[in-house]
């Protein structure tokens, strides 16, 4: 989506703050013994009953045989994205947890997730946690107009370098705005200067991904929907949709996790 007025822009951060709000209030219930399923009833009640629409349920993507079945996509430990909350999937005191939304507001859609260490945390899951947040970071400080999907990509693969993670090639950000997923893809790879060049008034959601182990190959999980890295290492996951400018991007869904 390419923001071309005064009324779309305002309808971007709207959307933007009511997602937020959502994330916020799912991080707080986020905790030993839960059910996932709560967390996702819970968004789903928030969601709609200001009248828009979670952007995730019965999506249907590309090569899928049926639609996503939840508003949250519940992601634990091994599980790097898309994992499908479920009455058995129950919250653990050390778990690693991605928690991804979608919503659509008056036509608009947005997008984010953040990960977070449940109860008691270690070192390292927490050292995995804070190298994915800080190469969201880094790539939105590059996501400015006239910049390419090489530079967000670059910049996070140069933070997964520097901290030794792994990033699956074949997952990364979107566009979004019109539709919950656009053009172009955002990697989470690449060399700078390359790739397809951002625009002013873009919108895109940028979302790195790290794995603990040495191998980037991925697999499907059990649940047929959540991507799960080959050799089973515990993964982070972060999102921000934003709105590229000539000068610093703008974090619809902000503020930074």
């Amino acid at each position: 989506m390419i923001i071309t007025d005064k009324t779309q822009k305002e309808r971007l951060v709207e959307a933007g703050k009511r997602l937020r709000t959502v994330l916020d209030a799912v991080r707080k219930h986020i905790k030993p013994n839960v059910v996932t399923t709560e967390l996702d009833a819970l968004a789903y009640t928030m969601i709609t009953e200001k009248g828009d629409k979670p952007a995730f349920l019965n999506y249907k993507p590309t090569g899928m045989p049926i639609a996503f079945p939840a508003t949250l996509c519940v992601s634990l430990n091994h599980e790097m994205v898309h994992g499908i909350p479920n009455q058995e999937k129950i919250i653990q005191n050390g778990d690693i947890i991605s928690i991804d939304c979608g919503l659509e507001y008056e036509g608009v859609f947005v997008d984010a997730a953040f990960t977070i260490v449940v109860g008691d945390s270690d070192a390292a899951a927490q050292a995995l946690i804070e190298a994915t947040r800080k190469a969201l970071q880094y790539a939105i400080i590059t996501a400015r107009a006239g910049a390419t999907t090489g530079d967000v990509g670059n910049a996070v693969e140069t933070v997964a370098k520097e901290h030794g993670y792994t990033v699956p090639p074949e997952l990364g950000g979107h566009g979004v705005g019109a539709a919950q997923h656009e053009d172009p893809f955002i990697p989470n790879i690449g060399d700078a200067g390359q790739g397809e060049i951002l625009r002013d008034g873009e919108v895109i959601a940028i979302e790195p991904i790290f794995s603990e182990g040495s191998d980037p190959r991925i697999t499907h999980g059990e649940d047929g929907f959540a991507y799960c890295a080959m050799d089973g290492s515990r993964s982070a996951h972060f999102e921000h949709t934003l709105l590229v400018t000539k000068d610093a991007p703008i974090i619809i869904t902000g503020p930074m996790w």
